[in-house]
């Protein structure tokens, strides 16, 4: 039993590794947007209630769900995870399975990552410096999007999905292959808590 665990996720197919990371990270951010969504709709119904997040006045998810920037297209923002994280999730299931989806299917998915990465980057920079707030699972998602999105480009880079020049793809094959790729992921988070403290400081835990 052990020996087949072993050759199914052997370096013979690493893919099944990055799929695996996908699959996390995006139940994670699907956990995450569910319950944002269910926090949404709770002060929609009354807006002076407290939720459970709001440890202080920077870590705060009422301070930030209650500005204009938690529904930037008229609904709440979570509600866009409840609809692309499952299809992260479908991706990461159907590869565990061996399925390969058309080169212009993946490339389209790369494009909702890229979109997924700015997009939580740009509220991440809202709540920094406009809101002045941290909400958790806002972060939480921040960091499964850059996981996943690094994931995913790594997957398409090596299958040739991403229609990029033979010697723009030769270099950056050659950059994930020294994980580069991994170090650029964990340096981003580590600038991300690297902003975060030097913003709030000992505000975080007062």
């Amino acid at each position: 039993m052990f020996n087949k665990i072993t050759d199914y996720f052997g370096r013979k197919d690493s893919n099944r590794w990055i799929f695996i990371v996908i699959l996390i990270m995006a139940a994670v951010g699907l956990l995450a947007a569910f319950v944002l969504s269910v926090d949404a709709i709770v002060l929609a119904k009354d807006p002076s209630v407290g939720l459970s997040c709001n440890l202080n006045t920077v870590i705060s998810c009422g301070r930030v769900a209650g500005t204009v920037y938690a529904s930037l297209f008229g609904f709440p923002n979570s509600f866009i995870g409840l609809m692309s994280e499952p299809v992260f999730i479908t991706v990461a299931i159907a590869g565990l399975c061996g399925v390969k989806f058309p080169r212009q299917f993946m490339f389209a998915v790369q494009v909702m990552a890229v979109f997924s990465m700015l997009f939580a980057y740009y509220l991440f920079h809202i709540s920094l410096f406009t809101i002045h707030a941290l909400c958790p699972w806002c972060l939480s998602v921040d960091v499964v999007t850059i996981i996943m999105f690094f994931a995913l480009t790594r997957y398409n880079v090596n299958e040739d999905n991403l229609y990029l020049s033979k010697k723009t793809s030769t270099y950056i094959k050659s950059f994930i292959q020294k994980d580069y790729d991994k170090f650029a992921a964990a340096s981003l988070i580590v600038i991300g808590i690297a902003m975060i403290i030097i913003v709030f400081g000992q505000s975080l835990f007062a």
